[in-house]
Formats: structure tokens, sequence, C-alpha cells
């Protein structure tokens, strides 16, 4: 698969049951998943591939747009230089690493990297 640096690449949603939410978009629009754990699902199929993170807090904006970028380091210097705050330090996850960052008008995204 190729990638393309500070494209959109991927999208999270929040959900509170994840078999309930995986029958919904199987049965709705013929999604595919690939389940990582207990708390994390990864769907296909769907035109962007996504994935739902398991939450017992209330969702009130339940979607994170992530970005991808090779050198993330290099990203996340320039996402603080031109004003967003970083959320998240970079973390390692199946696949990659990752950091979020908020905008100046304060949504938040996130960059990953399978570098």
């Amino acid at each position: 698969m190729s990638f393309v640096n500070s494209h959109i690449n991927y999208i999270e949603f929040k959900a509170h049951d994840l078999e309930a939410i995986k029958k919904f978009y199987k049965a709705s629009f013929g999604w595919s998943f690939t389940d990582y754990g207990s708390t994390y699902i990864a769907f296909s199929d769907s035109g962007l591939e996504g994935g739902f993170e398991r939450t017992e807090a209330t969702i009130i904006n339940g979607a994170l747009v992530v970005l991808y970028h090779e050198d993330l380091e290099g990203i996340k210097d320039k996402v603080k230089a031109n004003g967003g705050k970083i959320t998240k330090e970079i973390f390692s996850f199946p696949g990659g690493r990752r950091f979020h960052f908020s905008d100046p008008s304060g949504n938040e995204l996130a960059i990953w990297s399978d570098k």
C-alpha cells in the first residue's frame, strides 16, 4: 500500500459496544472488520480505512481524522511551529507510531507513520 504525506489516510470513531457497532456497519454497509484486542477494531471496504475505539466516556465528537506522514518528528515540529498544540505525544501502536494535535480552532487530528 502506498501512502501520501499530509493526506487524510484514516478515520477513527468512538464506540461504546464494539460488537454492536460491527454488526450495524456490516449489515448496513457491508464493511469488513479486524479485531485488535478488546478495545479496538479496524474497518475496511468503506472507501476510507478506519477504526472504532471502545470508550466508556460520553461521545461528543466521535471522529478522529488521521493523516499520514513518513517523517513523524519533522511534521510534529511543523505543526507546533504553525500554531498547533500537541495533545498526545508520539506513541507506538501495531503498525506504526502517531501523535495527536489540535489546530488553532481546537479540532483534534492525528498524524501517523509506518516508519
